[in-house]
């Protein structure tokens, strides 16, 4: 053998180790669950862009204007809301989402939608404006520049407008000031919380974490929880610990559900999916209707005579060759897609077959139309 093919060889055997290892369709824990209580939050607050040219809030919106004066009045400057012209600032709801064990100091992304009536947010900056959580308590601060992908210009008889110019996002534009405190009740036991319950999905899990561990510290408490107890030897390092059952792998099971979209035509179909014994009769039917005109008309040089246009109709049916096909029962999704296309069906033909069996009591599968 050869030092290539022995090279060769070193290099394929991992590949090969892993292609054919791995599980088909298994995916790893912490992509299908979550430990319960480590969850997001999400922030909401209010704030002014300013800086804007002639695009702000209208003054009308007196809620702005207001904002506006009491600003200036913090920095101890007495207005009247009535004499504040707002057409430079526009007030903005901010959203956010606090990330689990994030701490003080992190930066996040604040989104920022326009309350009022401004045409655009583009070049404004955000004045510091504080993110408060449903506890009232304030957990971050937002300020910065806006900057818009697209643009906005034209006159008042025409316009160019591309992407949405009153949403917008400042990339790390809010620095978290508090951190959400994390309350495990027992130390000794924690939850595993599927993102898609599932009493089959569950108890995969379970087995495969007591495998791992070779000890009974797993059971599904429902469709999606399963309870995890934690042995005396990871207690000392219980990160580690479920680093390790997060890394582990379960073929998680689906309800079979075909998927219909009416408006495009789209059809999403599971793997899993069986028909009963049915009869398919797909047929093309076209109607063309023609109109042709007669004219009749004198003679050349004749003084008497006139000129008679007559419509003649025809109409001419075309059917196409009509097609019987019969799926046997139990048939599996590949032939029951080799079957529709063996009819010629286009998409939205599709939906309408798929459909009519539904109906017919033959697809044993959930259909969801969207």
């Amino acid at each position: 053998m050869s030092g290539r093919i022995k090279i060769a060889l070193v290099l394929l055997l991992p590949l090969l180790f892993f292609i054919y290892g791995a599980e088909v369709g298994a995916a790893r824990v912490k992509d299908i669950a979550f430990v319960e209580g480590v969850r997001p939050n999400q922030l909401t607050g209010y704030g002014l862009v300013v800086g804007l040219t002639a695009t702000g809030d209208k003054s009308s919106a007196t809620y702005t204007t207001q904002s506006i004066a009491n600003m200036l009045n913090r920095m101890g400057m007495k207005l009247d809301p009535k004499a504040i012209r707002v057409k430079n600032t526009a007030t903005v709801l901010l959203t956010a989402e606090l990330p689990a064990f994030a701490k003080p100091g992190t930066k996040i992304d604040v989104l920022l939608s326009s309350l009022g009536d401004a045409s655009s947010l583009m070049g404004g900056t955000l004045i510091l404006s504080s993110l408060k959580g449903s506890d009232g308590k304030v957990y971050a601060v937002a300020q910065g520049p806006i900057a818009l992908a697209g643009y906005s210009a034209g006159g008042a008889s025409s316009s160019v407008t591309k992407n949405h110019q009153t949403v917008a996002k400042i990339t790390d534009g809010a620095i978290i000031e508090r951190e959400l405190p994390l309350v495990m009740n027992n130390p000794d036991r924690f939850n595993l919380v599927l993102r898609h319950p599932d009493f089959t999905t569950a108890g995969r899990l379970a087995t495969v974490i007591n495998t791992r561990f070779e000890a009974d510290i797993a059971f599904p408490k429902d469709a999606g929880r399963i309870s995890v107890s934690v042995p005396e030897e990871h207690k000392s390092n219980i990160v580690s610990y479920i680093s390790l059952i997060e890394a582990l792998n379960v073929k998680p099971d689906t309800v079979s559900k075909v998927v219909v979209n009416e408006r495009t035509g789209t059809v999403v179909m599971g793997e899993n999916i069986r028909i009963s014994t049915v009869a398919i009769s797909h047929a093309d039917l076209s109607i063309e209707i023609k109109t042709q005109y007669l004219i009749s008309q004198p003679a050349p040089f004749s003084s008497t005579g006139d000129t008679v246009v007559q419509p003649v109709d025809t109409t001419t049916v075309e059917e196409g060759e009509s097609r019987l096909i019969i799926l046997p029962g139990n048939a599996t999704l590949g032939e029951v897609v080799r079957a529709l296309n063996f009819l010629g069906v286009t998409p939205r033909e599709l939906v309408a077959i798929l459909q009519a069996i539904k109906a017919a009591g033959a697809l044993q599968a959930e259909m969801e139309i969207i």
